[in-house]
């Protein structure tokens, strides 16, 4: 077999081990926080967006959002109805937002996205109400857009409202600090690829354990995962690199779900591991997180290129089957690798290496899991 470096480490470079990739994610954190804000956001009184005479429970409201740019990536219209002086406690009131969308050129010419969009919404109430997101765009294809935002529905109510509307974007800053990221990320994923595939050059790919197997499967996933292809989004106006990116990071996260089954099921079966018995139950279980989780983004990317008012949690009608069907294998999953964690734990507590190599692993899947 291929030698595991791990069998050389003792106690003091078992701890070391972690704590250096602890201090290395403390840093990381630390930078997020001290660096600039990720989302900037920009307010408006509903009251100073009317035309005379218009009441504020029905509109219409005319919004123009802030100069954008490539690196503000994503928009959204989010709306706030507080209702003032009400006594009546946790209450929802049905309505319908009708939203109208238009997008200004460099040169000011504007230019009609798309007809006038109605949905239906439910305006809930508690100590505060919740927030109403009006619309979302995943791209951005003019250096402004023009909104008119109007509801139907909320004028017989007999209390006051007041009506806020916020925008939302990237922070221009947090983008060129999240390009560098990346690219730092890439850069390094790539050189522990390169040294991995050079320390086992000299042995067969029958020799390697599990454990080295998966390694050279996850680290060029994890190249991916970083994206090298991130700065397109900044390059080109579509949302075809949004949607590789979200397609690299889930299908990287259900490889490392797939890794955990394997690997502690894999450190008890030795020789021969065939795919109908040892795979393919994993495969299918994994396969369909995978699959509600692109099925979803898919859904959602497809709907918001024709309705940017779209949001699949509230106008697909099986959205709370699909939500229920996820938790579901989710659970599935969860009850399956406590009974490979136990039955490895029990039957290898007693074997030197293997017990070594389990202990590694669930180490380090405990880490990954506080911090995910």
């Amino acid at each position: 077999l291929a030698p595991m470096r791990l069998y050389t480490l003792s106690k003091r470079h078992f701890v070391l081990v972690f704590v250096l990739f602890l201090i290395c994610f403390a840093l990381t954190v630390f930078i997020g926080i001290a660096g600039p804000r990720i989302i900037s956001e920009q307010e408006h009184n509903g009251d100073q967006l009317l035309l005379k005479n218009n009441s504020v429970k029905t509109g219409p409201f005319n919004l123009v959002s802030p100069p954008l740019t490539t690196y503000n990536q994503q928009l959204w219209l989010t709306c706030v109805i507080q209702a003032e002086h009400s006594n009546m406690g946790d209450f929802q009131q049905p309505f319908e937002i009708n939203v109208e969308l238009k997008g200004v050129m460099q040169d000011a010419s504007v230019m009609h996205i798309n007809n006038v969009h109605q949905k239906s919404r439910t305006l809930h109430c508690g100590a505060k109400c919740d927030e109403i997101i009006v619309l979302h765009l995943g791209y951005l294809n003019y250096t402004q857009y023009q909104v008119v935002v109007s509801f139907k529905g909320l004028e017989n109510i007999t209390y006051e409202i007041k009506v806020k509307f916020v925008w939302k974007m990237y922070n221009p800053t947090f983008s060129q600090v999240e390009i560098w990221f990346r690219f730092v990320f890439v850069v390094l994923t790539f050189m522990v690829t390169c040294m991995f595939a050079h320390s086992l050059r000299k042995f067969s790919m029958r020799d390697w354990g599990i454990e080295q197997r998966w390694m050279s499967i996850l680290l060029p996933l994890l190249l991916l995962y970083n994206d090298p292809f991130f700065p397109l989004s900044f390059l080109v106006n579509s949302w075809f690199p949004g949607t590789l990116d979200a397609f690299f990071q889930a299908l990287f996260l259900c490889a490392l779900l797939l890794f955990w089954l394997c690997a502690y099921h894999g450190i008890r079966v030795q020789g021969e591991r065939k795919c109908l018995t040892f795979y393919l139950p994993k495969l299918i279980i994994v396969g369909l997180l995978w699959l509600s989780a692109v099925t979803l983004g898919i859904w959602q990317t497809v709907n918001e290129l024709q309705d940017p008012t779209y949001q699949y949690k509230v106008d697909i009608g099986n959205f709370q089957g699909m939500k229920v069907f996820f938790l579901i294998v989710v659970a599935l999953y969860i009850l399956y690798l406590i009974f490979l964690v136990v039955r490895a734990c029990s039957e290898l507590k007693n074997m030197p290496y293997s017990d070594l190599r389990l202990r590694f692993l669930t180490a380090l899947t405990f880490v990954v899991l506080v911090i995910r």
